[in-house]
């Protein structure tokens, strides 16, 4: 349900949490400074990353579908992150992944990944704790002036050490 706020055990705000997420990605992920990734929002709606133009741009000059994937797919792993943080160590790994690309985005990228579904996220925790493994779907779009540009659907395992 769009609007839910992820349950955090952290008594951080929000803001707090982004900071970290956003300095963990850039210390982490050499993508992520290639691409200037920010994180924008974290609050009821989702996780929002941007990203400049510029740095993303194809030989159309519009943003290349690979940095929209990528983007997507980063704030879905984000949103993970956030969701888990107080949980780790754990590992986050993509499994599978479909974009559909509706138009050019020839603006500076958005993308955002909404919460899922409650009932969603209680039995993916509920299998992360009773396995040390779980398995979710995270979808997330790529917004043009408030509109998608690009649709992205994730499925994303989590586990332990020693739980592959």
């Amino acid at each position: 349900m769009p609007g839910l706020q992820p349950p955090l055990k952290s008594a951080d705000a929000p803001a707090e949490r982004a900071g970290r997420l956003e300095r963990y990605m850039h210390a982490h992920i050499p993508l992520v400074a290639q691409m200037q990734v920010k994180v924008a929002d974290f609050d009821g709606s989702g996780l929002k990353l941007t990203a400049p133009l510029a740095p993303n741009i194809n030989h159309e000059r519009t943003a290349f579908g690979g940095s929209l994937a990528s983007l997507m797919t980063l704030a879905c792993w984000g949103y993970l992150w956030l969701l888990l943080e107080d949980e780790q160590p754990l590992h986050m790994v993509v499994n599978e992944a479909r974009v559909n690309y509706l138009k050019p985005v020839s603006t500076d990228l958005e993308a955002l990944c909404p919460p899922p579904q409650a009932a969603v996220l209680d039995k993916f925790r509920q299998t992360l704790a009773r396995r040390g493994k779980a398995r979710i779907g995270l979808d997330a779009e790529m917004l043009q002036g408030g509109l998608p540009a690009a649709r992205y659907a994730g499925s994303f395992v989590v586990y332990r050490d020693g739980e592959v």
